[in-house]
């Protein structure tokens, strides 16, 4: 069995093959994924609900044909395909073929062309002078903020964590950006591990964003949220 990360991204130009059109593409996301959760979310905060498709994969024996289409997706991008069928995937509907199956260049076309964003017109979700910042802050949070970090690395990363949000509404500042959307999902997917009851502003800052309806009633949030950092399973992808 192999598994192929797919890298390309959504272009400018007719020549370039996935030029940016509405309801062209499609998403495949998986249920209780932090990143598709990430995914997700980026969707309705751009307004991007109507114009990209989402086919959600849960379990195989209930969602045989989500299934289906993703595998003919990979075969079609990779001939005798026979690895793993990765979500979350960007597939292009008319060629039938995936863009990308790798969640960070998936979001930044989301936010440049497939929202109507590019340098000239960026998106309030990446701004140009924090996309440092996102990434490092992706960064932390991917090695100290989950079930599998260490609890003293952990615990400091939600210490900075709640320091930061001690002096703004959002975790970089006035606006809420594309490292909200990363913080938000990684602390509701902690775990029991990860309580947030001593980290009363990061347990207001779940409950605040949580209102915002581009964020999704989850029993991850309202866990966090209460401080007992009870995550959601992760879905096989």
């Amino acid at each position: 069995m192999r598994s192929s990360r797919i890298h390309s991204r959504i272009g400018v130009g007719l020549a370039g093959g996935f030029y940016p059109a509405p309801h062209r593409y499609e998403l495949f996301l998986s249920s209780s994924c932090p990143r598709s959760l990430r995914i997700s979310i980026t969707l309705g905060l751009l307004g991007l609900k109507d114009s990209v498709a989402t086919t959600l994969l849960g379990h195989p024996a209930e969602t045989p044909d989500a299934y289906a289409s993703l595998r003919s997706a990979y075969e079609a991008t990779m001939h005798h395909y026979d690895g793993a069928l990765t979500a979350p995937a960007l597939c292009d509907r008319w060629s039938g073929r995936i863009v990308s199956n790798h969640t960070p260049d998936i979001l930044r076309d989301l936010a440049g062309l497939l929202s109507g964003h590019d340098e000239a017109r960026p998106s309030s979700l990446r701004p140009p002078g924090l996309a440092a910042d996102i990434e490092a802050l992706r960064d932390l949070l991917d090695r100290d903020v989950t079930p599998a970090a260490g609890p003293s690395e952990r615990s400091a990363a939600l210490d900075l964590l709640n320091h930061h949000l001690a002096l703004r509404p959002y975790v970089l500042g006035e606006e809420l950006t594309a490292a909200d959307v990363d913080l938000w999902v990684a602390l509701v997917h902690l775990g029991p591990a990860g309580t947030l009851g001593g980290h009363p502003r990061l347990r207001d800052y779940v409950r605040r964003l949580g209102d915002h309806p581009a964020f999704p009633d989850t029993p991850g949030r309202t866990a966090a949220a209460e401080g007992l950092g009870q995550g959601l399973p992760q879905a096989p992808t």
